[in-house]
């Protein structure tokens, strides 16, 4: 099917095709459907139609990070993780 697996886990991106089943991609072909389905939502549904999810198990650092981007970038104060658990 051309999934390359190491250790179980995927070593290629994989996207939708036209007929609805998943091929490999280069990582570029990945990133750029990606960013282009988030910039489809935030028009179709504005900066509250999205929202960031960060994990407690990160830095203090990629955490800022993760709400830098979500408010800078998305425009959205939806930002939530499960520090709290």
């Amino acid at each position: 099917m051309g999934r390359k697996l190491k250790g179980g886990r995927l070593t290629t991106p994989l996207v939708r095709g036209d007929d609805g089943t998943l091929r490999p991609a280069t990582w570029d072909e990945a990133l750029d459907r990606a960013a282009a389905g988030l910039a489809r939502t935030l028009e179709r549904y504005g900066p509250d139609g999205v929202g960031v999810f960060s994990c407690s198990k990160a830095t203090n650092e990629v955490n800022f990070l993760a709400q830098k981007f979500a408010r800078v970038v998305l425009g959205s104060n939806n930002i939530d993780s499960c520090n709290r658990t």
